[in-house]
């Protein structure tokens, strides 16, 4: 897949860039794990607050990433994006890949 200068380099990167934030990876793997779930859970389950967990659950939805759906005062979000799950696995995978040779690069020394 080679990508030349343009619009999808472009989207591209920003994509990449969109889930290169530790904290939005980490709400994106709560809901990818729980499915649809509310602001407020999804903070108390990451550890950040209700404003902090808002701002980045909006830029994932910006970014076509999410969906929300509003019922009374709370707010909840899934994912929508089809192929993202599919891609953190294989992320993950590639790093949990680098550190097991890291790891026996590390202890046959």
């Amino acid at each position: 897949m080679a990508l030349g200068p343009g619009p999808m380099l472009e989207e591209t990167a920003a994509r990449f860039a969109l889930l290169g934030d530790p904290t939005r990876l980490h709400l994106l793997s709560l809901l990818c794990e729980r499915g649809e779930t509310s602001v407020g859970e999804l903070a108390e389950a990451a550890g950040i607050s209700v404003a902090n967990a808002s701002q980045h659950l909006r830029k994932l939805t910006l970014g076509g990433v999410l969906g929300r759906r509003k019922v009374g005062n709370q707010v909840f979000y899934r994912v929508v994006e089809k192929t993202i799950e599919r891609l953190c696995e294989i992320v993950c995978a590639s790093v949990q890949h680098r550190a097991r040779l890291l790891e026996t690069t590390t202890t046959e020394s």
